[in-house]
């Protein structure tokens, strides 16, 4: 018997390594198609809105919609509106407050900015009209009541610094403030923090409040308005993008009309009424940006969910 070919035997484990080789190649290039066509199916079905649920942004503060119509026209005294980059409010001259202001609430506006506690006037007021001082409320029997929430602006020094101007503040009954109206405030950074996006709009209405001194119907020595309740309206999405389109019959709004005097309940709870019923005490659109059809159900009906 003659000696094995080593040649030869080389050659053929050669070539039968790389036939393994290939067939391992085939395997591992069949496994990443059916990957991709998975990854590509589930990409037609899951809207891209939900894929990016988790990212929260900074939104327009007027996305839903301008309550009033209101405008930049000095003209429009009663009815003036103010952009700022934390918040839109409607100013009246005539009751040196804000008819309504609104902004949009999410994780990526709360950081760990503390509190500015620096009241003063609003210098972007025209300057022919009064513009409210720091002091304007002092010895009244009522907080300089926040609109849109300090607390609600803690990303930035100027975030936070932004929600102390006197344009964002109301006579606020203390125990409104401090209890009632500030436990549903508590509760919305929650609900941002738990991965929703909110659009919040607030504001005075009626005159004639009660506070540690009583009963009063103006401040300022007659230049402010004391009102006789404040109200608040939210729309609550969880986080993702084009939020109109996102708004269905099912999305949960919250709307509450509280007695601007110290008679108060801890829970906001007990002060819920219908959005639509706002709407026809104030004269204001709400959510305006989303369809009729829509907002015929998601504002006539009285929240009952959660409080805390």
């Amino acid at each position: 018997m003659g000696q094995p070919d080593s040649d030869g035997l080389l050659v053929s484990s050669l070539r039968a390594e790389l036939s393994w080789h290939d067939l391992e190649r085939e395997r591992i290039m069949a496994k990443l198609i059916s990957l991709a066509v998975l990854a590509l199916a589930l990409l037609t079905l899951v809207p891209v809105s939900e894929v990016q649920s988790s990212t929260a942004t900074r939104d327009n503060n007027l996305a839903m919609g301008n309550p009033s119509a209101a405008t930049t026209s000095t003209s429009n005294s009663n009815n003036y509106l103010m952009v700022k980059s934390q918040y839109a409010i409607s100013y009246n001259r005539s009751k040196a407050t804000a008819n309504w202001a609104s902004w949009h609430l999410s994780s990526a506006w709360l950081g760990s900015t503390p509190r500015q506690d620096n009241f003063r006037a609003d210098p972007s007021l025209p300057s022919s009209w009064y513009r409210v001082p720091a002091t304007a409320y002092r010895n009244s029997g009522f907080d300089r009541g926040h609109l849109c929430p300090s607390a609600d602006r803690t990303g930035s020094v100027e975030d936070n610094s932004a929600t102390f101007f006197m344009t964002n503040m109301m006579p606020q009954s203390p125990r409104n403030n401090r209890i009632t109206w500030e436990n549903l405030e508590s509760y919305c950074r929650k609900l941002a923090r738990n991965g929703n996006e909110l659009y919040i709009i607030c504001g005075p209405g009626g005159q004639g409040g009660t506070g540690t001194n009583g009963y009063a119907t103006t401040v300022d020595s007659g230049r402010i308005v004391v009102p006789s309740f404040t109200w608040k309206v939210i729309l609550i999405l969880p986080n993702g993008s084009n939020d109109v389109s996102r708004v269905t019959t099912s999305t949960r709004t919250i709307a509450v009309r509280v007695p601007n005097d110290e008679s108060h309940n801890t829970s906001w709870g007990l002060y819920r009424v219908s959005v639509r019923s706002l709407e026809q005490t104030l004269g204001y659109n709400f959510f305006s940006q989303v369809p009729q059809s829509i907002q015929d159900v998601i504002e006539t009906r009285v929240d009952n969910g959660p409080t805390n």
